[in-house]
């Protein structure tokens, strides 16, 4: 179990009081009068005594993806609320139990756990310990002490299916994921259903392999850690002509970034979560876009309204109208994308938002 802790930064102004102190000393004396010390009887404002925390699943903080982005939000939201924050990761699914129980015992007033996965160990201690709040990234547990955070990731997802149909020259785009758990299948849904809406727009028969919507079932790795499985699954996409890859499942699209390399052909990868141009920019030279989950904001919200003594357990569900979701850029493929490509694109958000174009996926939260 790692256990990272972050505190504001209160020397940095510490060193700075000081300095001025021995500067004071030597200059001249001053032509007004001293300021009045303080009557040390006067009331100060107290520290905010609040502890937030966070667990990760096993794809671990450094995933540049779906972890370290909640992480981020914990971190900006104490960085904000002055407070220190635990950050606690998890080696395995073995760990997620006892890692939230260390939490608990530590005395954390919200406990963040992050992942479908630990879905169990946020019920069992929530339930066990009710003067604790919680929220859940991804799942839903009913109780009055836990916030399900959800997202409504099919809408963004369909975004880059269309987008890899309009710049796929083999015709073939793929995907595949780490679990096949509604926070993986969503992205699949989307994704298939972006490439069919583009076929019936432009009448072009671009195919999507990896996933049958249909059927709900495809190409999965068995785990969310980059290896043999991970580049064996985006080796068998690339050796069936496609062009275009999404993996889904934090830190697996290394993997499939790395089978794209070995090719040495022109294979765009599309990232998940976060926007892995900006996250990973070792490999911005191969990522067309990213479907964006804006975790790290959802976590800063929930933590911020928390501290602020307005916790409850109403859904949070990000969605394209509240920017819980979206596309990232193209960034260095803005230039190489069809002209007309982001104003499809922005015409595809204001019909998905409006109601006019209905996205669905049977992982699409309360459905």
């Amino acid at each position: 179990m790692t256990i990272i802790s972050r505190k504001s930064g209160l020397a940095g102004l510490a060193l700075l009081g000081a300095s001025a102190l021995v500067l004071t000393g030597c200059a001249a004396a001053p032509e007004t009068e001293p300021t009045t010390a303080p009557d040390p009887s006067t009331p100060t404002e107290p520290a905010l005594d609040f502890l937030p925390c966070i667990v990760s699943d096993a794809g671990g903080w450094d995933d540049r993806s779906f972890n370290e982005a909640a992480y981020d939000g914990i971190e900006s939201a104490a960085s904000d609320l002055g407070v220190e924050f635990v950050a606690v990761e998890s080696a395995d699914e073995n760990a997620y139990g006892p890692n939230v129980q260390a939490l608990v015992d530590q005395g954390c007033d919200l406990i963040v756990t992050v992942g479908f996965l630990l879905n169990e160990a946020t019920a069992t201690a929530s339930a066990a310990n009710p003067d604790v709040n919680f929220a859940i990234i991804d799942d839903f547990v009913e109780a009055d002490n836990v916030k399900p955070i959800l997202f409504d990731t099919v809408q963004a997802a369909f975004l880059a299916g269309y987008a890899a149909a309009s710049y796929t020259e083999s015709g073939i785009v793929g995907t595949f994921g780490g679990i096949p758990i509604p926070p993986v299948t969503i992205f699949m849904d989307g994704f298939v259903q972006g490439v069919d809406y583009y076929n019936e727009q432009n009448g072009t028969s671009v195919r999507t392999l990896g996933w049958d919507f249909d059927a709900q079932d495809g190409a999965f790795t068995g785990g969310f850690a980059p290896g043999t499985e991970a580049l064996t699954s985006a080796q068998n996409l690339i050796d069936q002509g496609a062009d275009v890859l999404m993996p889904v499942g934090g830190p697996i699209y290394f993997s499939a970034a790395e089978a794209i390399r070995d090719s040495g052909e022109d294979i765009t990868l599309i990232g998940v979560d976060k926007d892995i141009f900006v996250s990973d920019p070792d490999l911005g030279d191969l990522v067309l876009t990213s479907v964006l989950k804006n975790i790290g904001n959802a976590v800063y919200d929930v933590v911020t309204s928390a501290a602020e003594g307005n916790f409850d357990n109403s859904l949070y569900v990000g969605n394209l109208e509240n920017e819980g979701v979206g596309l990232a850029p193209f960034h260095d493929f803005e230039a190489s994308v069809d002209s007309e490509l982001q104003a499809q694109i922005d015409e595809l958000i204001a019909a998905i938002i409006s109601g006019e174009l209905v996205v669905e996926s049977p992982a699409t939260p309360g459905q």
